[in-house]
C-alpha cells in the first residue's frame, strides 16, 4: 500500500520531466506484483503467482514503448520538457 501511494504521490508531484514521471509508474507496477504474491501466499492459490510472473513482461513492455516516445519527441521538438509537449494537444 505505502509503495502504490507513493507511486501515485511520484506522478502527482512529478510533473517536469517525463522519464521521471515514468518511474512512479514502474513503482505502481512493483505494488500490484507484490499484491499478487502476498495474496497468492495467503490463499494458497497459484493464480496470483502466475500473474506475478507476467507483470514484469507488461513492464518491459511499457518501458520500451515509453523510451521510444521519449526519443521520437526529443528528435521532433529537441527537449522532452512537459510544459512544451502540452503544446502538441489537438
Amino acid at each position: 500500500m505505502i509503495i502504490s501511494i507513493s507511486g501515485i504521490r511520484g506522478i502527482l508531484l512529478n510533473r517536469r520531466n517525463i522519464p521521471i514521471m515514468s518511474m512512479p509508474i514502474e513503482s505502481m507496477l512493483l505494488a500490484v506484483n507484490s499484491n499478487f504474491l502476498v495474496f497468492s501466499v495467503s490463499s494458497d492459490d497459484m493464480m496470483g503467482q502466475s500473474f506475478a510472473s507476467l507483470v514484469p513482461t507488461v513492464a518491459a513492455a511499457e518501458s520500451a514503448i515509453g523510451l521510444a516516445i521519449f526519443v521520437i519527441t526529443f528528435r521532433v521538438r529537441g527537449t522532452i520538457a512537459v510544459e512544451s509537449i502540452n503544446s502538441i494537444q489537438g
